[in-house]
């Protein structure tokens, strides 16, 4: 079942182009030139409930300005949306309640109060009973182990157990969609690994829909089976992360280890050198023949150890961003 629709959804901004100086300042007062920013021009995706998408860009690309538009925040300049059947910028009660939006840039907590006030209020706005929110809240709180923070100062706090809060009071009202901006940002590796974990779970239980943007690759990898990338404004990728690679012929990598010196021209009949020394070489090998090049080289050689790597997302990703680069329709 969908549950996200977007078709050819537009946001254009206004802005005044301001010549330096005093004198600019004063000829602004009489002529503006005005500038139109696409920041997001025409876009169209389907999400079906239950699924975690990674939404994926470079800073500008209009992802955020994607997430506003679909909570509401923000009116398009044309096109269409639906999510779970209501049009987003009406802002109707009904649909507030069905969502949550959480930003790892922006906090809806107070820093001179414990964040349990934040939860309280946040119980009032949505009429949550009182027995259900006890129970939500021991059950969210134990989860994140942070039961033994929730009245202190949220300026006491680490950015990790902040972010905890600020995804406690998002989950309050039992929201059946998500929209998770940046979650991690700034949080060291153990506790990005730790909202990870959360959320994976969290998606699990619940069977809630996320839409996801991160920089971080780790958070999508471990999340998210798919991913929309969007550059300048347009949808340039919509489908499986995996799939990524395979669109440009992604090289794996071989770490060899040798027992002896080898005839390292021998080796290039196999695939490139990416580096060589006395015992050791990394060589890149097509994804099409890794297997049977594979089974060669380790007939052939001496060899007394190797490793396989995958080909990076990110490089596909960045493959991505520069094939569309000042032509995202390509």
């Amino acid at each position: 079942m969908k549950i996200i629709q977007v078709n050819d959804l537009t946001r254009d901004f206004e802005y005044y182009k301001k010549a330096q100086g005093i004198k600019g300042s004063i000829k602004n007062l009489f002529k503006r030139e005005k500038k139109i920013k696409h920041a997001v021009k025409g876009i169209s995706f389907e999400i079906k409930e239950g699924e975690i998408i990674g939404f994926l860009g470079p800073n500008g690309a209009g992802k955020t300005t994607t997430l506003k538009m679909l909570s509401g925040i923000l009116h398009p300049t044309s096109g269409s949306a639906t999510v779970a059947g209501y049009i987003p910028w009406e802002r109707k009660d009904e649909y507030k309640r069905m969502f949550a939006f959480v930003s790892g840039q922006k906090t809806q907590l107070w820093n001179d109060l414990p964040a349990i006030d934040t939860f309280y209020l946040n119980k009032c706005i949505y009429e949550i009973p009182d027995d259900e929110y006890n129970d939500i809240l021991n059950e969210l709180a134990t989860l994140l182990d942070v039961k033994h923070l929730i009245n202190i100062q949220v300026r006491r706090l680490s950015l990790g157990e902040k972010m905890k809060m600020q995804i406690i009071a998002s989950l309050l009202h039992k929201p059946s969609i998500l929209f998770l901006d940046e979650p991690t940002i700034g949080l060291d590796i153990i506790s990005q690994q730790k909202i990870r974990s959360f959320i994976k779970n969290y998606a699990k239980k619940q069977k809630v829909t996320i839409i996801l943007t991160s920089h971080y690759m780790k958070d999508i990898e471990d999340l998210c089976k798919k991913v929309i990338v969007i550059n300048e404004g347009s949808v340039v990728y919509n489908g499986h992360l995996k799939d990524i690679q395979s669109m440009f012929h992604m090289k794996k990598i071989m770490n060899l280890v040798f027992s002896e010196n080898i005839d390292f021209e021998q080796l290039k009949k196999y695939g490139s050198i990416i580096e060589q020394s006395e015992f050791k070489a990394t060589i890149e090998l097509d994804v099409k023949t890794y297997a049977q090049n594979t089974t060669k080289i380790l007939t052939e050689f001496p060899v007394i150890d190797f490793t396989m790597e995958e080909p990076s997302v990110e490089k596909g990703i960045l493959k991505l961003f520069e094939r569309n680069a000042g032509n995202p329709n390509e």
